[in-house]
Protein backbone atom coordinates (compact mmCIF):
# COMPACT_ATOMS: atom_id res chain seq x y z
CA UNK A 1 0.00 0.00 0.00
CA UNK A 2 1.29 3.45 -0.85
CA UNK A 3 1.11 6.19 1.70
CA UNK A 4 0.91 9.77 0.68
CA UNK A 5 3.01 12.30 2.57
CA UNK A 6 2.81 16.03 2.06
CA UNK A 7 0.33 15.54 -0.80
CA UNK A 8 -0.51 19.20 -1.22
CA UNK A 9 -1.59 21.35 -4.15
CA UNK A 10 0.67 24.40 -4.14
CA UNK A 11 -0.27 26.71 -6.97
CA UNK A 12 0.00 24.45 -10.02
CA UNK A 13 2.24 22.00 -8.22
CA UNK A 14 0.96 18.87 -6.48
CA UNK A 15 3.60 16.94 -4.56
CA UNK A 16 3.23 13.51 -3.04
CA UNK A 17 5.58 11.70 -0.68
CA UNK A 18 5.17 7.99 -0.14
CA UNK A 19 5.98 5.68 2.73
CA UNK A 20 5.22 2.10 3.57
CA UNK A 21 1.77 1.28 4.80
CA UNK A 22 1.73 1.83 8.53
CA UNK A 23 -1.99 1.65 9.12
CA UNK A 24 -2.78 -0.22 12.31
CA UNK A 25 -3.13 -3.96 11.98
CA UNK A 26 -6.80 -4.99 12.34
CA UNK A 27 -6.33 -6.81 15.64
CA UNK A 28 -3.51 -4.68 17.01
CA UNK A 29 -4.17 -2.99 20.34
CA UNK A 30 -2.34 0.32 20.78
CA UNK A 31 0.60 0.21 23.16
CA UNK A 32 0.50 2.90 25.87
CA UNK A 33 3.72 4.68 26.77
CA UNK A 34 3.34 7.34 29.48
CA UNK A 35 0.46 9.07 27.71
CA UNK A 36 1.57 8.12 24.18
CA UNK A 37 -0.25 5.49 22.16
CA UNK A 38 1.65 3.52 19.53
CA UNK A 39 -0.28 1.19 17.22
CA UNK A 40 1.25 -1.77 15.43
CA UNK A 41 1.52 -1.07 11.71
CA UNK A 42 2.66 -2.78 8.54
CA UNK A 43 5.71 -1.70 6.58
CA UNK A 44 8.38 -2.09 9.25
CA UNK A 45 11.83 -1.81 7.67
CA UNK A 46 13.92 -2.83 10.68
CA UNK A 47 12.96 -4.66 13.81
CA UNK A 48 12.57 -2.19 16.67
CA UNK A 49 10.84 -2.05 20.02
CA UNK A 50 7.91 0.25 20.73
CA UNK A 51 9.06 3.39 22.62
CA UNK A 52 8.80 2.88 26.37
CA UNK A 53 8.49 6.51 27.50
CA UNK A 54 7.57 9.98 26.35
CA UNK A 55 10.36 12.53 26.33
CA UNK A 56 10.55 15.85 28.18
CA UNK A 57 12.62 18.99 28.00
CA UNK A 58 14.99 19.87 25.20
CA UNK A 59 16.93 17.18 23.34
CA UNK A 60 20.01 17.96 21.28
CA UNK A 61 20.55 15.61 18.35
CA UNK A 62 22.96 15.54 15.43
CA UNK A 63 22.36 13.73 12.16
CA UNK A 64 25.76 12.52 11.05
CA UNK A 65 25.53 12.39 7.27
CA UNK A 66 27.73 11.80 4.25
CA UNK A 67 27.29 15.52 3.51
CA UNK A 68 28.22 16.76 6.98
CA UNK A 69 26.76 16.97 10.46
CA UNK A 70 23.24 18.39 10.87
CA UNK A 71 22.70 19.49 14.49
CA UNK A 72 19.14 20.10 15.64
CA UNK A 73 17.24 20.87 18.82
CA UNK A 74 14.11 18.85 19.60
CA UNK A 75 11.25 20.23 21.70
CA UNK A 76 10.02 17.33 23.82
CA UNK A 77 7.85 19.52 26.04
CA UNK A 78 5.74 20.45 23.01
CA UNK A 79 5.90 17.05 21.29
CA UNK A 80 6.71 14.40 23.92
CA UNK A 81 5.49 11.40 21.93
CA UNK A 82 7.21 12.42 18.70
CA UNK A 83 10.53 13.14 20.39
CA UNK A 84 10.15 10.01 22.52
CA UNK A 85 9.73 7.93 19.37
CA UNK A 86 12.62 9.64 17.58
CA UNK A 87 14.98 9.17 20.54
CA UNK A 88 13.95 5.52 20.86
CA UNK A 89 14.64 4.88 17.18
CA UNK A 90 18.00 6.65 17.45
CA UNK A 91 18.99 4.57 20.47
CA UNK A 92 18.09 1.39 18.57
CA UNK A 93 20.18 2.39 15.55
CA UNK A 94 17.15 2.57 13.28
CA UNK A 95 18.40 5.55 11.29
CA UNK A 96 21.97 4.34 10.90
CA UNK A 97 23.08 3.89 7.28
CA UNK A 98 19.80 5.17 5.87
CA UNK A 99 19.41 7.53 2.91
CA UNK A 100 17.54 10.80 2.70
CA UNK A 101 15.41 9.68 -0.19
CA UNK A 102 13.61 12.81 -1.35
CA UNK A 103 14.35 16.44 -2.14
CA UNK A 104 11.77 18.97 -3.33
CA UNK A 105 12.86 22.22 -4.92
CA UNK A 106 9.66 23.93 -6.06
CA UNK A 107 6.74 25.08 -3.89
CA UNK A 108 7.83 22.86 -0.99
CA UNK A 109 11.49 23.07 0.03
CA UNK A 110 12.33 20.00 2.07
CA UNK A 111 14.76 17.13 2.40
CA UNK A 112 12.94 14.01 3.56
CA UNK A 113 14.69 11.25 5.51
CA UNK A 114 13.86 8.46 7.92
CA UNK A 115 13.16 5.42 5.74
CA UNK A 116 16.09 2.99 5.86
CA UNK A 117 14.77 1.20 2.77
CA UNK A 118 15.29 4.36 0.71
CA UNK A 119 12.01 3.77 -1.12
CA UNK A 120 9.93 6.34 0.74
CA UNK A 121 7.54 3.54 1.67
CA UNK A 122 9.12 2.27 4.90
CA UNK A 123 8.41 2.84 8.56
CA UNK A 124 9.22 1.50 12.02
CA UNK A 125 6.31 -0.96 12.27
CA UNK A 126 4.18 1.32 14.43
CA UNK A 127 2.31 4.61 14.08
CA UNK A 128 1.18 7.28 16.51
CA UNK A 129 -0.92 10.42 16.76
CA UNK A 130 -0.10 13.93 15.60
CA UNK A 131 0.95 16.53 18.17
CA UNK A 132 -0.56 19.68 16.70
CA UNK A 133 -2.09 22.85 18.11
CA UNK A 134 -2.94 24.57 14.83
CA UNK A 135 -0.20 27.19 15.09
CA UNK A 136 2.39 25.19 13.15
CA UNK A 137 4.38 26.97 10.46
CA UNK A 138 7.29 25.72 8.38
CA UNK A 139 10.03 28.33 7.99
CA UNK A 140 13.56 27.41 7.00
CA UNK A 141 15.15 25.34 9.75
CA UNK A 142 12.00 23.45 10.74
CA UNK A 143 12.16 19.74 11.59
CA UNK A 144 8.77 18.06 11.17
CA UNK A 145 7.17 14.65 10.74
CA UNK A 146 6.00 13.48 7.34
CA UNK A 147 2.67 11.69 7.38
CA UNK A 148 -0.02 10.03 5.29
CA UNK A 149 -2.93 11.81 6.89
CA UNK A 150 -4.06 12.37 10.46
CA UNK A 151 -2.32 10.32 13.16
CA UNK A 152 -0.09 8.26 10.85
CA UNK A 153 3.36 9.30 12.08
CA UNK A 154 6.13 6.74 11.87
CA UNK A 155 9.83 7.35 11.30
CA UNK A 156 9.98 9.66 8.29
CA UNK A 157 10.69 13.33 8.87
CA UNK A 158 11.57 16.35 6.77
CA UNK A 159 14.05 19.21 7.08
CA UNK A 160 12.88 22.56 5.69
CA UNK A 161 15.67 24.50 3.99
CA UNK A 162 13.63 27.46 2.66
CA UNK A 163 10.44 29.00 4.04
CA UNK A 164 7.59 26.71 3.01
CA UNK A 165 3.82 27.18 3.17
CA UNK A 166 1.99 24.10 4.42
CA UNK A 167 -1.22 23.60 6.38
CA UNK A 168 -0.64 22.93 10.11
CA UNK A 169 -0.94 19.19 9.56
CA UNK A 170 2.64 18.09 10.17
CA UNK A 171 4.01 17.79 13.68
CA UNK A 172 6.86 20.25 14.23
CA UNK A 173 9.25 18.71 16.73
CA UNK A 174 12.48 20.60 16.34
CA UNK A 175 14.69 23.16 14.63
CA UNK A 176 17.98 22.98 12.79
CA UNK A 177 21.00 24.86 14.03
CA UNK A 178 22.36 27.49 11.60
CA UNK A 179 25.17 25.07 10.76
CA UNK A 180 22.72 22.24 10.15
CA UNK A 181 20.54 24.42 7.95
CA UNK A 182 23.59 25.37 5.90
CA UNK A 183 24.37 21.69 5.28
CA UNK A 184 20.82 21.00 4.09
CA UNK A 185 20.90 24.09 1.86
CA UNK A 186 24.14 22.86 0.30
CA UNK A 187 22.52 19.48 -0.37
CA UNK A 188 19.53 21.24 -1.93
CA UNK A 189 21.72 23.44 -4.11
CA UNK A 190 22.70 20.38 -6.15
CA UNK A 191 19.02 19.75 -6.92
CA UNK A 192 17.20 16.50 -7.46
CA UNK A 193 18.20 13.76 -9.87
CA UNK A 194 17.73 14.64 -13.51
CA UNK A 195 16.95 18.25 -12.72
CA UNK A 196 13.49 17.30 -11.44
CA UNK A 197 11.75 19.46 -8.86
CA UNK A 198 10.91 16.37 -6.80
CA UNK A 199 13.04 13.27 -6.47
CA UNK A 200 16.12 11.73 -4.94
CA UNK A 201 18.89 14.24 -4.18
CA UNK A 202 21.28 14.56 -7.11
CA UNK A 203 24.07 14.31 -4.57
CA UNK A 204 23.14 11.20 -2.53
CA UNK A 205 22.85 11.75 1.22
CA UNK A 206 23.16 9.00 3.83
CA UNK A 207 22.59 9.28 7.56
CA UNK A 208 25.51 7.32 8.93
CA UNK A 209 24.43 7.74 12.55
CA UNK A 210 22.65 10.00 15.00
CA UNK A 211 24.07 11.29 18.28
CA UNK A 212 22.09 12.62 21.23
CA UNK A 213 23.17 15.20 23.76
Amino acid sequence: MRRRLLALPLAALALAMFAGCTSAAPDAAPSQSEGCSYAEAAGGVREVSIPDAAATGTVEATLQTSSGDIPMTLDADRTPCTVGSFVSLVEQGYYDDSPCHRLTTEGIFVLQCGDPSGTGMGGPGYSYADELDGSETYPAGTVAMANAGPDTNGSQFFLVYEDTTLPPSYTVFGTLSPEGLAVVQTIASAGAEGGASDGAPASPVTITGVSLG
